[in-house]
C-alpha cells in the first residue's frame, strides 16, 4: 500500500536519492540498540543524578547510596542500567567497588551540560 505524501516531501526524498537510499543510510540494529540503551539510561532522574556526581568524583556504592537515598537493591538496579549502557564502569580496589564514568559517559555528560546551558525547557 502506497500512501500519498506531500509533494514537497517527495521532492526532498528524490533529491536525496530516493527512499531506498535513505533507508540504507539508517543505523543498523546494533547501533540503534546502543543508542536506545543510552537514552533509556538517561531517562531517569536518579540515574542522571548519579552520572552528574560521577562526573565530578568517582565513588564507592556507599557514597552513591548516601547521595541518592536509595535502598541498595534499587541502587544496584540503576547502576546496572548505567553500566549496560556503557556510561559507567567499576573496578575493585581492595574491598570496594569504585564506580566512574567511561569515556562515553564523560562525553555524554559534557554534551548534556552543554545542551542544558543552551536550551531552556519549560
Amino acid at each position: 500500500m502506497t500512501r500519498k505524501m506531500p509533494d514537497f516531501i517527495q521532492d526532498e526524498i528524490n533529491k536525496k536519492g530516493g527512499l531506498e537510499k535513505l533507508l540504507r543510510t539508517l543505523p543498523g540494529p546494533e547501533e540503534i540498540e546502543r543508542i536506545a540503551k543510552i537514552h533509556h539510561a538517561m531517562s531517569d532522574k536518579t540515574r542522571v543524578k548519579i552520572l552528574f556526581f560521577l562526573h565530578m568524583q568517582r565513588s564507592c556504592v556507599c557514597l552513591i547510596h548516601e547521595i541518592t537515598g536509595l535502598a541498595y537493591s534499587k541502587l544496584s538496579y540503576h547502576l546496572k542500567i548505567l553500566k549496560e549502557a556503557g556510561l559507567i564502569e567499576c573496578e575493585r580496589i581492595g574491598n570496594y567497588m569504585i564506580y566512574s564514568l567511561t569515556p562515553l559517559g564523560k562525553k555524554t555528560m559534557d554534551d548534556c551540560m552543554e545542551i542544558s546551558k543552551a536550551v531552556k525547557i519549560k
